[in-house]
């Protein structure tokens, strides 16, 4: 742990373009889960969801995407990663009988130190070719299908040539790229936490602890609950509540293009959304605990 936090910095300093890898790689995370983020919405918006496996995998997909994120955040080894991942891993003890067990278990010892750090490390090295072996399964399964469209209804004819969609697609991971390598050379440090430049510290816990901006919607229902086991059930079901989806869809139409009112249901989980995000950023006192709480309850209606 001594050499986590000035690794990261001789890297950046000294290590030829060894700042430009770390920028891209940390706000390349930011930019995935932009990417992610908008796949789930779009795939919600036109009853993508309908092809259960597809789905199922893209959810499990989602959730070691989630694991790999958190891990990477915690090995700069800075305040906010060192207290993150006492929050985060402490969540388990929540779970009766078993909990402090499992946290023992996963600290490697009785707080966040060395052996957290290290497996932390190896399973943010291995995970990534575990999400790289589900993207396969879930295309694989996607394929069995063919993609979905905008009006929701099965492409049967004669497929259509690879060019002019595929060459759209390159302008949109060119239009990404430029504004990921904009973020990275200007203005790197814009979605970074300020506490993460001071060295891990178990003695001094920052005031506001919180974590990345894509997790801060999950954050926020957590810590609207009171009761730990309470938060603990309410933020794995904020994203295991994707599971049910196939199960819910009543209508005959697979795309909301020809419902108005669930589109204004959707717009309003978007919107919520944004607001648990933004309340997930803020510190816990008088009108942020409420609104919390009253987003969280929409979240879930």
């Amino acid at each position: 742990t001594a050499l986590a936090f000035s690794s990261v910095a001789h890297m950046c300093r000294d290590v030829q373009f060894g700042w430009l890898i770390r920028n891209l790689h940390a706000n390349g995370a930011s930019f995935f889960f932009i990417c992610i983020y908008l796949h789930i919405g779009r795939g919600i918006y036109y009853g993508s969801y309908l092809n259960k496996e597809t789905w199922n995998i893209g959810v499990i997909l989602l959730l070691t995407l989630m694991a790999t994120a958190f891990v990477g955040y915690v090995l700069p080894w800075g305040q906010m990663s060192f207290w993150g991942a006492t929050v985060i891993t402490n969540l388990f003890s929540a779970i009766p009988y078993i909990g402090q067990t499992l946290v023992e278990w996963a600290w490697g010892g009785f707080s966040v130190d060395n052996p957290t750090l290290t497996r932390f490390f190896a399973l943010h090295f291995l995970l990534p070719f575990v999400i790289a072996g589900l993207t396969l399964v879930h295309l694989t399964f996607l394929h069995e299908t063919g993609s979905n469209n905008p009006l929701g209804i099965p492409s049967d004819f004669d497929k259509i040539p690879f060019h002019p969609y595929y060459t759209k697609d390159i302008l949109g991971f060119a239009l990404m790229f430029f504004l990921l390598a904009s973020l990275a050379l200007f203005s790197p440090n814009l979605l970074g936490d300020p506490e993460n430049f001071t060295p891990a510290n178990p003695l001094v816990t920052p005031p506001h602890i919180k974590p990345e901006w894509y997790f801060l919607f999950a954050y926020a229902i957590l810590r609207s609950i009171p009761n730990k086991l309470g938060g603990v059930l309410a933020l794995a079901a904020s994203i295991l509540v994707l599971f049910l989806l196939p199960l819910l869809h009543t209508s005959k139409l697979r795309s909301m293009t020809f419902r108005p009112l669930s589109q204004i249901l959707f717009w309003t989980l978007v919107a919520n959304v944004l607001v648990l995000t933004w309340v997930g950023s803020q510190p816990v006192e008088h009108p942020f605990i409420i609104i919390g709480q009253l987003a969280s309850l929409s979240y879930f209606t």
